[in-house]
């Protein structure tokens, strides 16, 4: 099957079109879940670009190449893993707080409060001047002219948007910036020897990387990594806010470490295992953790070699380059939720979400390709390395891959079959108890991906690497 998408990856780590070849797709196309959008070609695309770095950093391990393989409805379960979760035989609830959701505000316009998180729901709630009470917020909000109060929530350190149009979007300033961005960059970003893989049996053996990311983009990037080898170190603190149950979907490979970057002796503990570390992955706003003292600049002369992967929610550029967001704002203002509204309509009138959270994975996949990718190049030719990534731009992507065709929409399924599910799922022991999730996707002839550690509660290790090996 061929992969247009895959196409458009390719040039981003220089690979020939050619190389494609080297993957086989199984399975169906759009649309396989109910959505106009071309998840399922990105879903695998994704995939296969993780499944060709692995595989390229393997050949230079062995000078073996090897078989990479996708199901393309796998691929697409995978954009919601964290709805397959079961925890000791009961469902773990990877649901949306019931303040959280799309309303109508003035003039017919809609607005999104993103409210899962406690603090964004005490911003969202102290500017409406209500309780936590979907009656009195849809009240409230429709009060509103939608830009004030997307305007407002942000000003008041919250989360959401108000629903545009794609036409809007490619009009707005923040979207006219996201267009002029690729949709990753690698790019060197100081001097370093080349540094040899470390010895060992699968891609990333003995590659170390330190995950500084929260919710789910980034750290499915990090998981991503671990599914090869590598050693992932996660790092949080007590005081960040945190749902918990997504680390049962994303914690999966890693060990878990609170540091308070706060604390001048914490800081410096982060700088030790920096400098024993191979891939720093981190999904603050611009500009957060460089005031820490962990920019790329400084993480670059601080770990001469060091793979820095940056993610954000709207680019680096444009006025809405620090604003905070998450998969279902960069959904709500660049028009996904509008269009989809449109073709599937909700239990509720107006703006709807599609049915995975594909920007977030899709996102999350990319990262670690691009990881994967610099630390070939570190390994064949040196110098520190700079993997840079939004939401927004991966939005873009994603949209800019066009639409299933309406006439095909008809009759499409919303779920898996339960055959299917159980083919694709594993089950893990973990210190919360017996976790049946989602097994890896991709397959690979020589290492299939699998990951070595249980997904743990944050924390629940010191902040030490472990022996390489």
């Amino acid at each position: 099957m061929t992969n247009q998408a895959l196409c458009t990856i390719l040039p981003l780590a220089g690979w020939p079109e050619a190389r494609m070849r080297e993957v086989e797709i199984t399975g169906g196309d759009d649309p396989i879940l109910p959505t106009p959008f071309r998840i399922t070609e990105t879903a695998s695309a994704t995939l296969a670009a993780v499944g060709l770095a692995a595989a390229d950093l393997w050949e230079m391990r062995t000078g073996r190449r090897q078989r990479i393989a996708i199901d393309t409805r796998q691929a697409t379960a995978s954009l919601r893993s964290g709805q397959y979760l079961v925890m000791e035989g009961q469902p773990v609830d990877f649901g949306r707080h019931t303040i959280m959701g799309v309303y109508p505000a003035k003039n017919g316009r809609w607005s999104y409060l993103h409210c899962n998180f406690p603090n964004h729901r005490d911003a969202a709630l102290k500017v409406l001047g209500v309780p936590e009470d979907v009656d009195a917020v849809r009240k409230a909000v429709a009060q509103w002219d939608a830009h004030e109060l997307e305007e407002a929530i942000i000003a008041a350190k919250g989360a959401g948007g108000m629903v545009r149009t794609m036409a809007e979007w490619a009009q707005h300033p923040q979207g006219i910036a996201v267009a002029g961005l690729p949709l990753m960059e690698i790019i060197q970003i100081g001097e370093a020897v080349a540094e040899p893989l470390p010895v060992g049996n699968r891609p990333l053996s003995g590659a170390r990387v330190l995950d500084l990311t929260r919710v789910i983009a980034g750290p499915t990037c990090a998981r991503t990594l671990a599914e090869h080898g590598a050693d992932v170190l996660k790092i949080t603190a007590a005081h960040l806010p945190s749902l918990g149950r997504q680390e049962y979907d994303t914690g999966h490979g890693k060990l878990s470490a609170h540091l308070d970057l706060r604390a001048a002796k914490d800081v410096e503990t982060l700088k030790g295992l920096v400098r024993g570390a191979d891939v720093f992955s981190q999904g603050y706003r611009p500009g957060t953790l460089g005031s820490r003292g962990f920019s790329p600049q400084a993480l670059a002369e601080m770990r001469p070699g060091i793979v820095c992967v940056s993610l954000c929610a709207f680019g680096h550029a444009g006025p809405w380059a620090s604003r905070r967001g998450f998969d279902t704002v960069i959904q709500t203002v660049s028009g996904i939720t509008h269009r989809q509204g449109e073709l599937f309509p909700g239990k509720t009138p107006g703006p709807q979400f599609y049915p995975v959270s594909a920007i977030d994975y899709l996102t999350g996949y990319l990262m670690a390709f691009g990881a994967m990718v610099a630390l070939a190049r570190r390994a064949r030719a040196g110098g520190s390395w700079l993997v840079r990534i939004s939401l927004a731009q991966v939005g873009r992507w994603l949209v800019s891959r066009g639409q299933v065709p309406e006439a095909q929409l008809k009759d499409v399924q919303a779920e898996f079959t339960t055959a299917e599910l159980e083919r694709w799922s594993m089950t893990s022991d973990t210190p919360a108890g017996r976790l049946r999730h989602l097994a890896p996707v991709l397959q690979l002839s020589e290492t299939p991906p699998r990951w070595a550690r249980p997904t743990v509660p944050l924390g629940h290790h010191q902040p030490v690497w472990p022996d390489r090996g």
